[in-house]
């Protein structure tokens, strides 16, 4: 076990020593299928498998009540158990929690997405998926589940090659509208998709797009698409909402883009608006987020702000503080495949 690991733990048990779960409401935002999800949750990216149930377990006990997590994580198994446990024990009721997931890009064609949803509910363990992502618009192959190592885009780890497979969008979406009504996943979704993405799977969708998962931080705003999304009632979620922060501990191709720019905690605008607040950066970039409606499931390392990230919806930044951290915008994206992969998969250009 990591040392930030176990400080991660420790802190987390240290909080959960009351017999009662954090008692702290955060706010919803409704989704397009007519379910509510938290704007504030835990982002189980680079949770390691062997500690997820202890870790979602005693986020629950925190106040924490949105879980997002993915196949591609390897330890959605895992984090159920924690829910589980937290349910069995009383602290929370199953319809408290709202457990996000995501289909991962060699299960596009229609049989295999049909599968991997059952499994995964399955692993979960907890009767239903609330949300159930397209994790990346594009298909790969399909290759046996127990086969997949993280990150799952490589058909050969070594020798890092990447194909695609012809499967068009159409038929994964029509897949994720009959897990919806086989009540396996309560609402559906996509997740690193660009405007054209949405506008196509609109002519055709029978169940809505409720959420739009997407890289959002002030290095890389992208107003036109979150207008786009609301536009239609799609709700938003950010990740890696501290910018470079979550990929300077990757590997070095995940981290060259990261190392050009500072961090957004010593932006001169979120230092500014930390200081009238009395908040941290950390939670200044939350709220720049979640004060326009756009979900967050940060992940810190840092042990004292695993609280403070909850508390992100009590305050409120001035118009022209958003407007002034805005303006850092770079368009500089971090979670890039287009950039990072040995053959690169250019998603977003």
């Amino acid at each position: 076990m990591s040392l930030r690991t176990r400080q991660i733990l420790n802190h987390l048990s240290h909080q959960a020593e009351s017999t009662q779960p954090k008692t702290m409401s955060v706010e919803n935002v409704t989704l397009a299928s007519g379910h509510k999800m938290p704007l504030v949750g835990f982002g189980l990216w680079k949770v390691p498998a062997d500690k997820a149930a202890d870790i979602v377990y005693n986020a629950i006990k925190q106040g924490y009540r949105l879980f997002d997590g993915a196949y591609d994580y390897q330890n959605e198994k895992e984090a159920g158990q924690g829910i589980k446990r937290a349910i069995d024990e009383g602290l929370v009721k199953r319809e408290d929690v709202f457990v996000t997931t995501k289909l991962w890009n060699n299960y596009h064609k229609r049989e295999h997405a049909l599968q991997m949803a059952k499994a995964q509910n399955e692993a979960w363990g907890l009767g239903y998926i609330d949300l159930y992502l397209i994790h990346f618009p594009i298909a790969l192959p399909y290759i046996e589940p127990e086969k997949l190592r993280y990150p799952g885009w490589w058909m050969d780890a070594e020798q890092k090659t990447i194909e695609t497979a012809k499967v068009p969008l159409h038929e994964t979406w029509k897949a994720l509208e009959e897990v919806v009504d086989a009540g396996i996943a309560r609402s559906i979704g996509v997740s690193n998709s660009q405007g054209q993405t949405i506008y196509d799977i609109l002519t055709y969708a029978r169940h809505p797009i409720s959420a739009l998962q997407i890289e959002h931080h002030p290095y890389l705003v992208q107003p036109g698409l979150i207008d786009l999304a609301q536009e239609n009632k799609i709700a938003v979620t950010a990740y890696s909402s501290f910018g470079p922060q979550s990929f300077l501990e990757l590997p070095p191709a995940f981290r060259e883009r990261p190392q050009q720019v500072p961090l957004l905690f010593e932006a001169e605008p979120v230092k500014k608006a930390a200081d009238r607040t009395g908040k941290t950066p950390a939670q200044v970039l939350l709220r720049w987020s979640t004060q326009r409606r756009i979900a967050v499931i940060p992940k810190s390392n840092n042990v004292g702000r695993l609280q403070q990230n909850l508390e992100v919806t009590n305050f409120d930044l001035t118009e022209d503080e958003i407007k002034a951290i805005s303006a850092l915008d770079k368009g500089l994206r971090f979670n890039d495949p287009g950039f990072y992969l040995h053959k690169p998969l250019r998603i977003f250009a």
